[in-house]
C-alpha cells in the first residue's frame, strides 16, 4: 500500500494512514486502502486495533479539497458513499478500534475518529466539521455520529460554525475519552488494545456489538439484543476458562475466542 501502513504487535494491529505531505488527508486512494486494510486483518490473530495518523502534526487533517472541488452532484455523492461504506466498517469491525489523534482531526479525519470505538489525544489535537464554510455538508457521517456523542445542540452549533476546537474542548464535550501528551499517546493507546486483547475476544466482540446494535433500537428492544448475546457466551470455552480461573483463583486464562 502507498498511504497505508500496517503492523501487528502480539495481539493487536497498529494502521497508520502515510500520506504526511498532504497532512494525511483522505482521498479515494486513501479511502480504498483503509478498507483493505481492514479487509485483510486476521481478527483471529488480532483483538484490538489502533488507528493514527503519521507523524505529530496531523491525524487526518480531513479530505482531499483539491480533488473534492471537481467532483460532480453525483460524483460527490458516491464520494460521500465511499466514505460512508469505510467508516461503518470500522464502526462494525467485529473487534475494538482505539483512535489515536495526533495534531488535525478536521471534516472527514474527525468523521473517521468517531466511526473508532474509542477515541483518545494529544495535547496539540484539534477537532472540527468545517464542510459549511467551504460549500458542503459533512460527508462521511459527521451529522450523524457527532449527534450522537455530544448531543444534537452540540453538534449544531460545530457544524454551523465550522468553527474547530482543542484537546480540551473535545475532552469536556466527550468527543475525546482523554488526553495524554504527544510523546505518550501511541504507547498509551498500544497499552489500552493490548488491555482490552487480555479480556475474553468472544465476550469483547458480543459487548460491541450489543452496545452498537442497542443504540440503533428503543430500550425494551435493546435488552433482548444484549440478553441474548449474553446467553451466546454460555458454553463457550471463553466463558468455562473465564469462571473457571475466577473459581480457581488463577491468574492465568487461555481465551481463544470460542
Amino acid at each position: 500500500m502507498n498511504f497505508v501502513k500496517y503492523e501487528q504487535d502480539e495481539m493487536i494491529g497498529i494502521i497508520t494512514i502515510n500520506r504526511s505531505e498532504a497532512l494525511n488527508a483522505l482521498n479515494s486512494s486513501v479511502l480504498d486502502e483503509i478498507g483493505d486494510c481492514f479487509d485483510n486483518i486476521d481478527i483471529n490473530a488480532v483483538r484490538a486495533v489502533v488507528l493514527t495518523g503519521e507523524g505529530i502534526k496531523s491525524f487526518v487533517a480531513g479530505a482531499d479539497i483539491g480533488e473534492m472541488s471537481k467532483l460532480s452532484k453525483t460524483e460527490g455523492e458516491a464520494f460521500g458513499k465511499k466514505g460512508n461504506d469505510i467508516f461503518r466498517k470500522i464502526e462494525t469491525f467485529p473487534i475494538p478500534v482505539i483512535a489515536a489523534i495526533n495534531g488535525y482531526a478536521l471534516g472527514g479525519g474527525c468523521e473517521l475518529a468517531m466511526s473508532c470505538d474509542i477515541r483518545i489525544c494529544s495535547d496539540n489535537a484539534v477537532f472540527g466539521q468545517p464542510e459549511t464554510g467551504l460549500g458542503i455538508t459533512p460527508g462521511f457521517g459527521g451529522t450523524q455520529r457527532l449527534a450522537r456523542l455530544v448531543g444534537p445542540g452540540m453538534a449544531k452549533q460545530l457544524i454551523y460554525t465550522a468553527k474547530n476546537i482543542k484537546a480540551d474542548e473535545a475532552l469536556r464535550i466527550g468527543l475525546v475519552n482523554a488526553i495524554y501528551t504527544q510523546e505518550e499517546l501511541l504507547e498509551t493507546a498500544k497499552k489500552m488494545a493490548k488491555g482490552i486483547a487480555k479480556n475474553a475476544p468472544i465476550a469483547v466482540r458480543a459487548c460491541k456489538k450489543a452496545i452498537n446494535d442497542g443504540l440503533d433500537v428503543k430500550m425494551d428492544d435493546a435488552i433482548v439484543i444484549e440478553e441474548k448475546l449474553f446467553g451466546s457466551c454460555f458454553e463457550t470455552h471463553d466463558q468455562i476458562e473465564g469462571m473457571s480461573s475466577f473459581l480457581e483463583k488463577r491468574k492465568e486464562k487461555n481465551f481463544i475466542n470460542s
